[in-house]
């Protein structure tokens, strides 16, 4: 049965949460496209919808120092449809900030599906749990505040878990590689954000911890005989992993 075609006011709206990312986009976009470049690729692509757009409003609003610590509209959307096609029923995000990737990953997710989030701060995920309601999506998302390495050694230590995605404090990325990857069932997936370090990862002289841990990280996983990855150069890079 074909549905109704959407009216002018659909498309209105869809425009206005296009121009809404646009204009709100501090550095929430794929760093190694040019801005022009990667207007023309988020107009092209399916928009985020009013709940995404207003959260990442009220973050870069709110917190427009760590803004940029929110993934773009089209890593967003990568996530959503990769979460689907794997059909993913359980999940754990590690770092969570106000909730957006949260959202992306929980609507992937079948219907009986749970999302497991670690982060430390009440008042950033005390946002993001305003928006997963909003978001119809309360009921999926399991929030645990303390260390994430914590969290995640309590998490059952079967491999039941079909997806992971790791996004918090860059010197512990090896740390949660390593408890995760035993969690992950065969053929799930681990996705790790910001593994390009805005560039620096090449640079030799950089003594900052933050890129030494990506650097560190970037070659312990590509070692890892138990999976199979790639590094993409979506956002601030994010390395993609299947479990063998």
């Amino acid at each position: 049965m074909v549905g109704n075609a959407p009216g002018p006011g659909a498309e209105a709206a869809a425009s206005d949460r296009s121009d809404l990312w646009l204009a709100c986009r501090v550095t929430l976009r794929s760093e190694q496209l040019s801005r022009e470049l990667h207007e023309y690729l988020v107009q092209h692509s399916s928009a985020p919808d009013a709940v995404l757009t207003e959260l990442a409003a009220e973050t870069a609003a709110t917190y427009p120092r760590h803004a940029q610590m929110q993934i773009g509209p089209e890593q967003g959307t990568f996530i959503t449809m990769l979460t689907r096609l794997i059909g993913a029923r359980r999940a754990v995000e590690i770092g969570t900030f106000t909730g957006y990737s949260a959202i992306c990953i929980a609507r992937g997710l079948a219907e009986d599906g749970l999302l497991t989030c670690c982060d430390v701060s009440d008042e950033w995920t005390s946002m993001a749990r305003r928006y997963w309601q909003a978001a119809g999506l309360a009921d999926r998302i399991q929030l645990r505040l303390g260390p994430a390495e914590q969290t995640v050694r309590s998490l059952p230590e079967s491999p039941e878990f079909d997806l992971a995605f790791i996004d918090a404090d860059k010197t512990g990325y090896v740390g949660y590689w390593d408890q995760m990857v035993p969690r992950i069932r065969a053929g799930g997936i681990i996705l790790v954000d910001n593994t390009l370090s805005h560039g620096h990862v090449i640079e030799a002289a950089s003594r900052d911890a933050g890129v030494q841990g990506i650097r560190a990280f970037n070659d312990h996983a590509v070692a890892d005989q138990r999976v199979e990855l790639v590094l993409l150069p979506i956002g601030d890079g994010l390395t993609l992993a299947r479990k063998r």
